[in-house]
């Protein structure tokens, strides 16, 4: 069902965990152009294209272009190219054929699904040197599942972590946490656990405690624990330079940072000013890396999430010297429309600069690669790093662990987030739209920041996000340092936002129990409805609508002032309308389209015919959720029908 085809001489990036011996034939459906290091497959009028992970724009890709390339850019707009993550496996389905391709490169890769030629899909490689890996199957799940098999099973997290966060950049030290958790137990809101942005650190230095903000850190982490909130700090990717400070010291004299050509350290700049970048690709430094979680976890804390990892570069050294030399050419000139944005530009291109990327270097299975050449390996080495050594600190205890920059692989170490998106509706559409191809990629632990991170939230967009939320493995509230306030005891509809909260601990039973079955068998929690009714010719034009796990159909609010939704269901099914987890009214709707209203506060959710929806009786925190006395919703079938799956929820 997989076969493999070598193209040049790719570099390794341990993606792929099943050993495939190369083909000697040609690449199948796609033509191979060497002179232009381009791939080139004419596509049929019906062909959808699915997959691409993480990206802009909707669930079939066909139309547009997309560049394999992790960058730190927080406006996910439409005509952007690249996020944070590089998960290059595809899915062509159309009339009479269908087949899946991982394209395994480390490199920049641009996939032209019908951006210059609407009916031609183009891959261009900067270097010519990929595995490509091309999976046959009957059906898109049927494929989704050969991929999955040769990739490695999905990370599992604790099951705490199906629980709500909190987050916000930042909470500045412990009294400012302990408000936000009391706020929430007054208004009984349930909630797991409150994340720390960069200020819990000491000027901002990786596996450091700001003694001034949190003066008795494990003892904070403790009251915490007691009360059954799990504290969740960031990790940076880059480390401070600075003497006496042990992590640096200790980087130094290990040899473990990224070296520029002449073999001196490259210095960048991120969060604490200057740093250095550990070669995360080189084992050694690896292990080392992810060793300094010990330091927290032997304070108590037991989730992490490692942000900045694309790498994120807000200058180099070099770089900077360069701008400001520059710059003094255009001193006491008079300068036109050219020369004001060429200035300009010096100044607003110091960031994620492509010539920084090019600066230096890692140590890499025995090699030198220039950064550039495995840049999209970096974030997922990071958190490999972390993962590998959870597996040696804690052997018998499942760590949270998620990342902003991503490679498909990681998916064995952490789950992601979608980064730094905006209080837009269009974010809310696209976070729906993005959650099946992540699926597709490994990535079942997943979820963007509710409401929004940047820009201001507003009480309706917050409400409907949430209603999509809660179906959401991760599910987190999290937003910047300078926009509103949104935690959600602070709007005035308080008790829609509770009970929506209370509907997500009702639900936990079930989307724990279809991320195991997920997990360990190689399946998708989310899909399309043209995944589940392959048959139905409409079904591939909805894209706002999603099957979660193997019982429900979901179809969210995203549009703003809206009452309520057309809906197109492709067989019967059961609607229920929930304003809380114990008070909702049902439905048999027919198959076909309808409108259906959906005030503020209410949530649609459609049951399958012939599956069945536990609920439990919603708790405070998850592990105090009673699974010995269940509601089961049925729709022609009784609660045998639906197989639950329960462990201890946090051993491994």
């Amino acid at each position: 069902m997989i076969k493999k085809y070598r193209i040049g001489n790719p570099i390794e990036t341990d993606s792929v965990v099943i050993q495939i011996d190369s083909e000697n034939e040609k690449v199948p459906y796609f033509q191979m152009m060497e002179e232009k290091k381009e791939l080139s497959l004419q596509m049929e009028k019906k062909d959808s294209v699915f997959g691409l992970g993480e990206t802009v724009r909707g669930i079939n890709k066909r139309g547009y272009i997309y560049t394999s390339n992790c960058s730190d850019d927080p406006n996910h707009t439409e005509d952007k190219r690249s996020l944070y993550a590089a998960q290059n496996f595809f899915v062509v389905w159309g009339q009479g054929r269908g087949f899946g391709m991982y394209v395994d490169a480390p490199g920049r890769v641009t996939f032209d699904i019908g951006y210059t030629d609407l009916d031609t899909f183009t891959i261009s490689f900067d270097d010519f040197d990929a595995d490509l890996y091309v999976v046959e199957g009957e059906s898109i799940k049927e494929i989704v599942k050969e991929f999955r098999g040769i990739i490695g099973k999905s990370y599992v997290p604790p099951r705490w972590a199906f629980g709500f966060g909190q987050s916000r950049w930042s909470y500045m030290n412990e009294q400012e946490v302990r408000e936000v958790v009391e706020n929430y137990e007054e208004q009984n809101i349930p909630i797991d656990s409150v994340y720390l942005d960069i200020d819990y650190m000491e000027r901002y230095k990786d596996f450091t405690i700001s003694d001034e903000r949190f003066p008795n850190f494990k003892d904070f982490v403790k009251e915490m624990a007691d009360k059954g909130i799990h504290l969740v700090p960031i990790i940076d990717a880059g480390v401070k330079i600075e003497d006496g400070y042990d992590v640096y010291e200790e980087g130094v004299q290990g040899d473990y940072f990224c070296k520029k050509e002449d073999g001196t350290n490259l210095v960048a700049a991120v969060w604490p000013g200057k740093v250095h970048f550990p070669d995360f690709l080189n084992e050694d430094a690896r292990r080392w890396f992810g060793e300094k979680y010990k330091v927290l976890l032997d304070l108590g804390i037991d989730g992490f999430w490692n942000d900045m990892n694309e790498p994120a570069i807000f200058y180099t050294e070099d770089h900077l010297k360069e701008v400001f030399q520059e710059l003094k050419e255009y001193e006491g000139k008079n300068l036109d429309i050219r020369s004001f944005f060429h200035m300009q530009g010096l100044v607003g291109g110091l960031a994620n600069n492509e010539e920084d990327y090019r600066r230096f270097y890692h140590d890499y299975k025995g090699k030198r690669y220039r950064h550039d050449k495995v840049h999209n390996l970096f974030g997922y080495n990071m958190t490999r790093a972390a993962g590998e050594a959870f597996e040696r600190l804690s052997p018998d205890k499942r760590i949270l662990m998620f990342s902003r920059s991503s490679y498909i692989g990681m998916h064995r170490y952490g789950g992601v987030w979608c980064g730094d998106n905006k209080s837009w509706w269009s974010h809310l559409l696209l976070n729906i739209q993005q959650m099946p191809a992540l699926n597709m990629c490994g990535f079942l632990y997943s979820g963007a920041d509710v409401g929004g991170f940047g820009a201001d939230a507003t009480e309706d967009l917050l409400m409907r996000w949430a209603e999509f939320g809660i179906f959401t493995p991760l599910l987190r509230n999290h937003s910047a340092e300078g926009t509103r306030r949104q935690e959600f005891y602070r709007f005035a509809k308080t008790d829609g936002f509770k009970n929506i909260l209370r509907l997500r601990y009702a639900l936990i039973p079930y989307l724990y129990s279809e991320f195991m079955k997920a997990a360990k068998n190689d399946e998708m929690i989310f899909t399309p409805l043209c995944f589940e009714y392959p048959e139905d010719d409409l079904a591939y034009e909805v894209e706002d609508q999603l099957c979660v796990g193997e019982s429900i159909m979901i179809a969210p609010v995203y549009k703003q002032n809206a009452t309520g939704r057309y809906v197109y269901l492709p067989e019967q099914m059961k609607l229920c309308r929930f304003r809380s987890y114990d008070d909702y009214d049902v439905e048999i709707m027919e198959k076909g389209h309808h409108y259906i209203k959906a005030a503020m506060n209410e949530v649609l959710v459609f049951i399958r015919k012939g599956h069945a929806l536990p609920l439990a009786t919603p708790a405070d925190r998850t592990e105090k959720i009673d699974y010995t006395n269940l509601k089961y919703e049925c729709f022609q079938c009784d609660q045998d029908a639906y197989q639950l799956y329960m462990d201890d929820g946090i051993s491994r």
